[in-house]
């Protein structure tokens, strides 16, 4: 799912996670929802914050704090989905908030260095260096895939 850094510019969905700038590129969203209401599923990992009704469809949200071992979200926080599809499934990934579309050069990707947190690493395709702070580039198949 992830765009293969070269020459070609790269668009991305801008999002903030912890007052984290991330991205996930434009390809992988399939929609952009406002807060909504998530019921628990019983026994479910802690990552899973639950299922939210879109137009009908039953869609698993991932609480992307827990998936990167950040604090929790503040109680009563408006968190906003970006839905993606994995595996022929809906997921609605939770993030604090959506912010732009932006297009970058995708041979200023670079790797996760080493001193961000693993977690970041593992679920990270790489950085953008913007004039006034950093960008983690989210790999939506490695932030999605549960068993890892």
């Amino acid at each position: 799912m992830i765009a293969v850094a070269g020459m070609t510019p790269m668009a991305l969905v801008t999002l903030s996670v912890a007052g984290q700038l991330c991205g996930i590129p434009v390809s992988d969203v399939r929609d952009i929802l406002s807060a909504r209401p998530i019921t628990r599923i019983p026994l479910a990992p802690p990552e899973i914050a639950g299922n939210l009704n879109l137009r009908g469809r039953i869609v698993t949200a991932l609480d992307i704090r827990r998936r990167l071992d950040l604090p929790a979200a503040p109680p009563g926080a408006a968190l906003m989905s970006l839905v993606t599809e994995y595996q022929g499934e809906l997921y609605a990934m939770l993030v604090d908030c959506v912010l732009e579309v932006i297009t970058l050069p995708g041979e200023t990707l670079e790797a996760i260095p080493s001193t961000l947190p693993r977690t970041w690493a593992k679920h990270g395709a790489g950085i953008f260096q913007l004039p006034d702070r950093l960008l983690v580039m989210l790999d939506v198949t490695r932030l999605l895939d549960l068993a890892h």
